[in-house]
């Protein structure tokens, strides 16, 4: 079983920053592709960034510049830094990775992005 655990999430006004955080147990954050992904009210959850296990990296366009994903093997973690946030960031940020045939996500955090 396979458990993730986001937390960073936060208010922030346009243009900050913020760093999630997905905490994994075990080792999986060495030996699996991760990924972040978002939800906002009255849409569909969408990818936003990956991490695979060689440390390759990809990003959905509209992010692209202003986020990066990272992890830290040693801490069971991957980061997500968000830097100049738009309201358009505002959604609840997920992680998931893909391991034994199926699919496991965090709760979530919540990123609110507003003046």
């Amino acid at each position: 079983q396979v458990q993730l655990v986001e937390s960073g999430g936060g208010l922030v006004q346009p243009g900050g920053s913020l760093r999630l955080s997905c905490g994994a147990s075990g080792s999986i954050v060495s030996i699996a592709s991760i990924g972040w992904y978002r939800q906002a009210p009255g849409k569909e959850r969408e990818p936003v960034a990956g991490i695979t296990r060689g440390g390759s990296t990809n990003y959905v366009d509209s992010v692209k510049g202003r986020f990066t994903i990272s992890r830290d093997n040693a801490k069971n973690t991957v980061y997500l830094q968000m830097n100049s946030l738009k309201p358009e960031d505002t959604a609840v940020y997920y992680c998931k990775v893909y391991w034994n045939f199926k699919d496991y996500w965090g709760q979530g955090t919540q990123v609110t992005v507003s003046s």
